[in-house]
């Protein structure tokens, strides 16, 4: 007899498509017992902790009475029907209420997060449903299109609460900026969200502002820069991050003019070969990367004027692009190693926000501006708990006291000098050395 290739492939994808269904199973009702014993357990304790109590009538205060109706929590292994204890209490007490499985609890909180995951990364409401029960299995209820159109209405009041949260006793050491341009699939209207994203005092980096611009202008920047202020924050950061557009530097100078710059590395590099022919753009490139990858100022100043001396002549655009922000290009010098990584470019804002660009080119753009505004927040909040704490963290506390920074390392104030250490601290060897030299410099002044 012979056996068809096909045929054997076939039978193997059936096998192993019954063998993860069984093991799908097999995990779900595990799952689904081990909720259900937590669940009694949870109430075994809580009736053992008012073992003492009485009622009026000097019975039991606290009591089990069955079982509520079998409930369906969607989880990340699928759906799990449960089996809730009830709990009678006859004295005047606190009621029972699950820690487990609070009411009206439908599904757990991982789903809830993969569910703006999903939108976010390209997945429309019509196919929701298909994409969630790949992901949990058959039975995924509460995931319906509407829900989700109720769940984005959801993430637009947790902006606006969000956007007018106090900042009282908040202060930044850096700060990251961009604006980011938007398709407006409902009208003519081309946003511009302007983005701060900063470390905090321990290290933690946070949103700190989604707002809703023109363009990146200094008008849209400062309206920006002011709201923060009024919302409590008294200071800038020591320094902010971010690409040439001149409008965020000019409101930062009047808004924190105590805060430095440093120009993105990234932003400055693509700007500088656009201007240069592909057939030298490999060889500047790695010119380019020469000067911010130098371990100190004084060798990024050497790339810095090789780069300009070798393509001046011939490519005065791209060296006067470079030229003008030389000064800005440099001031992560000043502040400790640890940082540069982070301090160099914009890309932990770039990063973030890639992924609502991909939405909105798989939706022909978002439907309003609100919808877009609810969108990127709601992105970032999810990004925002997978961000990992800047490098080198313990060494905010000196940028912030005001510490000098030589070339990333810590550079200690000498102590002012007494009238008695004049002479001991004098840098000759002896007091003989430094008095032969004094009687010399003496000797030519009166010739």
């Amino acid at each position: 007899m012979t056996v068809n290739k096909d045929t054997v492939v076939s039978f193997r994808g059936e096998v192993l498509r019954s063998s993860r269904s069984a093991l799908d199973e097999l995990v779900r009702e595990g799952a689904r017992r081990i909720l259900q014993e937590a669940l009694e357990l949870e109430v075994e304790e809580f009736i053992t902790r008012h073992r003492e109590s009485r009622d009026e009538r000097g019975r039991q205060g606290v009591v089990r009475n069955g079982y509520l109706p079998t409930r369906e929590v969607v989880s990340g292994v699928g759906p799990l029907k449960v089996s809730q204890p009830r709990v009678r209490r006859r004295d005047q007490g606190e009621r029972f209420t699950s820690s487990i499985l609070p009411p009206f609890l439908r599904r757990v909180p991982s789903v809830d997060n993969l569910i703006p995951a999903l939108y976010l990364r390209g997945i429309s409401t019509s196919q929701f449903g298909a994409a969630l029960e790949a992901i949990l299995g058959p039975g995924a209820a509460g995931l319906s299109a509407t829900n989700i159109v109720r769940l984005k209405a959801a993430w637009q009041k947790e902006y606006d609460q969000w956007s007018r949260r106090d900042l009282r006793g908040k202060r930044y050491v850096y700060w990251w900026v961009d604006g980011l341009y938007f398709q407006v699939r409902l009208g003519n209207e081309r946003p511009c969200l302007l983005i701060v994203m900063g470390t905090l005092e321990d290290g933690r980096k946070e949103l700190v502002a989604i707002y809703d611009g023109v363009r990146e202008s200094k008008l849209s920047w400062q309206e920006l820069l002011r709201d923060l202020k009024a919302r409590g924050l008294t200071q800038g950061p020591a320094t902010a991050v971010g690409d040439g557009a001149l409008g965020f530097w000019a409101a930062l100078a009047e808004e924190f003019p105590a805060s430095r710059r440093q120009r993105c590395w990234v932003h400055k590099v693509k700007n500088v070969l656009n201007k240069l022919p592909k057939s030298i753009q490999i060889h500047a490139k790695s010119l380019l990367h020469e000067i911010f990858q130098s371990p100190t100022r004084e060798l990024a100043e050497r790339a810095f004027d090789r780069f300009l001396k070798e393509y001046e002549a011939k490519y005065p655009k791209a060296t006067d692009c470079l030229a003008r922000d030389r000064e800005l290009l440099l001031t992560f010098y000043d502040f400790p190693a640890e940082h540069w990584q982070s301090l160099r470019t914009t890309n932990p804002i770039e990063s973030t926000f890639a992924t609502v660009r991909h939405r909105t080119r798989q939706t022909k753009g978002c439907g309003s501006r609100l919808a877009t505004l609810s969108m990127v927040y709601k992105l970032g909040t999810e990004a925002e708990k997978n961000w990992r704490r800047l490098r080198g963290y313990r060494l905010i506390e000196h940028v912030l006291r005001g510490d000098r920074f030589v070339d990333g390392e810590l550079r200690k104030v000498a102590e002012p000098l007494g009238p008695e250490d004049a002479l001991t601290s004098f840098p000759y060897t002896t007091i003989d050395n430094f008095s032969r030299t004094r009687r010399t410099r003496k000797l030519k002044t009166n010739r």
